[in-house]
Parts: structure tokens; C-alpha cells; sequence
């Protein structure tokens, strides 16, 4: 570690409270706390900082620079923070003055080293070292792809226990660029299953003693480690943007962004601003968008053959979130109805075309829900939802990925499941399997 760099041992945790977003009462973070513990109908709850001006340490290794508004008690091992620059390609492409592009993935070139070339990295390394070191259950987190990975690279490189769930049709996500250490465990919902049953499987694990839900949406430290896209993007320009372009599943990365511009303006040194939320899904399935288009607080309802049918058409399997945190106090629903946007949706080939012209423009690939946020883009432009001196922040959360493997020469290692579930397993079926692969008595 370079001399420069604070080490991890020397590391002071933040000082933080959390917030009822009910009550507004303030506690301590006792332990894994996920809800307010004084009621079961709080909604989600949110971190109060001791320090309300952002401090960025560059003298911290990666997202951690951004220590001072991270529920973390520790640093982890191999982080990278999200990469803001202003772009010159796609913005003279699209006729705009002010777009501002926060990668993160892998870009060596700017200084983006995600080795799993997705922003889950950003939480992953939040949510773990929120862990205490003393706790003895196993974290359990369910994924549609992207998240699962890079869980399994934060907790392989740091030696951290780990149970993840997945759909089987999305185990070619599963690749790294070195072998994942055997304290990481995936078992996967059969083909044909979905996110969801990802979910359910994972719920059923930790109604054992020895494991410990993750929380998605509901974990502090999961959405200010997405955050820190905001807080790059925000402390490189100096002001807060007008519009935010983000594509969502849960849309946890948006609550995230408006979250981080909350405390961006009690900072009191980028802007008063609230950046209008423009998040995007890829037809044919759009939950939110249909939600958000009847004005509805609640989901609507969708049939589980029709959503698994069209999660199957898209490209963009990490946006296939069928329970968002969408109608919870404090969720996506709140979060937009305050600080205005749309949500827009993009085809898969509107999707590809917009990869291929950031290739061209900005010299990177996408990933394909970056590809869907940047054919939104491309399409408010188009249809005047945007004007050309608008200050813009386009979120791409996840990049590089077939520039990692032609610099890795294909030499690719792919994290196996060690059992395959029914749709809809029986908790006794969850239990006895998990039971064997981690040699519990």
C-alpha cells in the first residue's frame, strides 16, 4: 500500500445515527439494524452524519474517500471509487454542453479499476464493512447477476463468509478475472425462475439462526455506497446537477442519488437543487414505469408467468426487479414525487444502438442497463425533455466489461453453484441443503 495511503488498521469508524423516516426519531446503529425498531410500519430508515460537509480523503483506497458519509466500521481490501468526467464524444453527439458521465466499471484510462466492471461494487464494499467483526452469521444476499458478483469479489479478496442466490439463467454473469475463494457459496433457482425467486430462496436461508439477510433497499450502508456515484459526480463538477439518468430494477440506486443530494444541499456549497430523477426500464418489462404512468403509490399487479415471459425478452436482466422498493415511505414512488423527472423506457435495440454509439464517441462498451440509461438519454434529447445547457449527470453503472476480457486474453474463471432448487422449494429442502454445504452440526 502506498505510504501516502491511511492503512486499514488506522482507519477511524464514521459517526453516524439512524433515522426513522416515520417518526423521525434518531438511534443508534446498534447492530444490523434493516428497520425502525420502535415500529413495523417506519418504511425505510436514513443515516445522519456527524460531519455534514463532505471531507473527500484521497488519502483513502477507493469509495472509501468518501468515508465520512459511509455507515462503515472498517475499510476492505480492493475498492474502486466511481470515475465522473465531462464528456466531449456523446455530448457534441447529442448537441449537449454540460454532460457529465460518472463511470463505474473498468477503465484503466480514467482511473476505473471495478474488476467486476459494475457500481454493486459500490455497495458491496459499503454493506460489508458495516459488518461488525464479531458477528458469526452468514450474509445472505440474493441477486439478479451483477450484484452477486461483486459480493463475491468483496468477500473473496477479504475472506468474509458469504451465501448467494441467483436465478440459473443468469450464471453467465458469474465471471471474474481470478478464482473466487471457496468461502463464497452459490446455489441457484432452476431455469425459468427469475429475480424474485431468487429472493424467495434467499429468505428461506435466513429463516436459519446462521445466516443474516443482506436488506437490499432497506440496508443504510447498500444505498450509500451507490450514493458515492452522486458524490463523485457532484464534488468533480462542483454543483449539483439538473437531471439524473440512471436505469433501475429496484431502484435503489435513484433513492440512493436523492439521498446523496439531500445531504449535497445541507452541505451548502454545491446548490439548493434537486436533480430530476430520469430513470429508465427495458420493455417489455417496465413495473415502475407502469406504476409511475397511473400515478399509483402501489405496484401494479403482474402475473408471474407474464413477468418471468417478458424478464426472459430482455437484455438487461439486472433490471428485472418485480418487488421494487417502489411504494415504501422513502422509496423510489417519494423519492421522484419530490425531486420531479420520468420514468422513461428503451427497447432492446434502441438499447444497443446507444452502446454502439458510446463506443464510437467515448471509446468504452456498456453494460446493457448503461446501454438503456444512454438510449433514454438519447431519446430525451430527441424529444426536447432536456435542453442543451442543461447540466446532466449520466449514471453508467457498469462498463468495461469487453475490455477486461480482451486485456485478460478470455482467461476467465466462472463461479459454479453448488445445487440447483425447484422453483418455490419447501424451507425443510433450503435447510437440509444449505445445512451440508456449510457442515453445520
Amino acid at each position: 500500500m502506498a505510504h501516502n495511503i491511511i492503512s486499514m488498521t488506522d482507519f477511524k469508524p464514521t459517526k453516524y445515527q439512524l433515522q426513522s423516516l416515520k417518526t423521525g426519531q434518531l438511534f443508534n446503529d446498534s447492530g444490523w439494524i434493516l428497520d425502525d425498531p420502535t415500529t413495523s410500519e417506519g418504511g425505510l430508515i436514513r443515516t445522519v452524519y456527524a460531519e455534514r460537509q463532505l471531507n473527500v480523503n484521497q488519502h483513502l483506497e477507493g469509495i472509501y474517500r468518501f468515508a465520512d458519509w459511509l455507515p462503515i466500521r472498517k475499510m476492505l481490501k480492493g475498492s474502486s471509487a466511481p470515475v465522473t468526467f465531462k464528456s466531449e464524444g456523446l455530448a457534441k453527439h447529442l448537441g449537449l454542453e454540460n454532460l457529465f458521465i460518472t463511470f463505474t466499471g473498468w477503465w484503466p484510462e480514467k482511473g476505473a479499476f471495478n474488476h467486476t466492471c459494475s457500481f454493486k461494487e459500490t455497495e458491496s464494499y459499503s454493506v460489508m464493512a458495516r459488518l461488525a467483526d464479531d458477528e458469526k452469521r452468514i450474509m445472505v444476499v440474493a441477486s439478479a447477476g451483477n450484484t452477486a458478483k461483486a459480493f463475491a469479489k468483496v468477500c473473496s479478496d477479504n475472506k468474509i463468509p458469504l451465501l448467494l442466490t441467483l436465478p440459473e439463467d443468469n450464471l453467465d454473469a458469474m465471471w471474474f478475472d481470478e478464482p473466487i475463494d471457496e468461502c463464497v457459496k452459490l446455489v441457484v433457482s432452476q431455469s425459468g425462475s427469475d429475480y424474485f425467486d431468487a429472493i424467495h430462496l434467499a429468505n428461506l436461508a435466513c429463516l436459519m439462526p446462521e445466516f443474516i439477510a443482506e436488506g437490499g433497499a432497506k440496508n443504510v450502508a447498500r444505498r450509500e455506497g451507490m450514493g458515492t456515484t452522486t458524490l463523485s459526480a457532484v464534488t468533480t463538477i462542483g454543483q449539483i446537477p439538473d437531471f439524473y439518468f440512471q436505469a433501475v430494477g429496484s431502484g435503489t440506486g435513484a433513492i440512493a442519488a436523492y439521498e446523496a443530494n439531500l445531504r449535497l444541499i445541507e452541505d451548502g456549497r454545491f446548490g439548493k437543487n434537486l436533480m430530476k430523477l430520469m430513470v429508465s426500464q427495458n420493455a417489455p418489462f417496465i413495473p415502475i414505469h407502469n406504476a409511475w404512468k397511473q400515478n399509483s403509490r402501489l405496484m401494479l399487479p403482474l402475473d408471474d408467468e407474464l413477468a418471468r415471459k417478458q424478464v426472459a425478452e430482455i437484455d438487461a436482466k439486472v433490471l428485472s426487479n418485480r418487488k421494487p422498493p417502489y411504494p415504501v415511505l422513502g422509496g423510489l414512488y417519494d423519492a421522484m414525487s419530490h425531486a420531479g423527472g420520468d420514468v422513461l423506457i428503451a427497447t432492446n435495440d434502441e438499447a444497443a444502438k446507444a452502446n454502439e454509439i458510446f463506443e464510437q464517441t467515448e471509446g468504452n462498451d456498456l453494460h446493457p442497463a448503461s446501454a438503456v440509461a444512454t438510449a433514454t438519454l438519447i431519446n430525451a434529447v430527441r424529444d426536447g425533455l432536456v435542453k442543451p445547457d442543461d447540466l446532466i449527470m449520466l449514471n453508467i453503472t457498469g462498463g468495461g466489461e469487453a475490455k477486461l476480457k480482451r486485456e485478460h486474453n478470455g482467461d476467465l474463471f466462472y463461479l459454479k453453484p453448488l445445487h440447483v432448487f425447484e422453483i418455490n422449494p419447501d424451507f425443510e429442502t433450503v435447510k437440509t441443503v444449505l445445512s451440508n454445504l456449510f457442515q453445520f452440526k
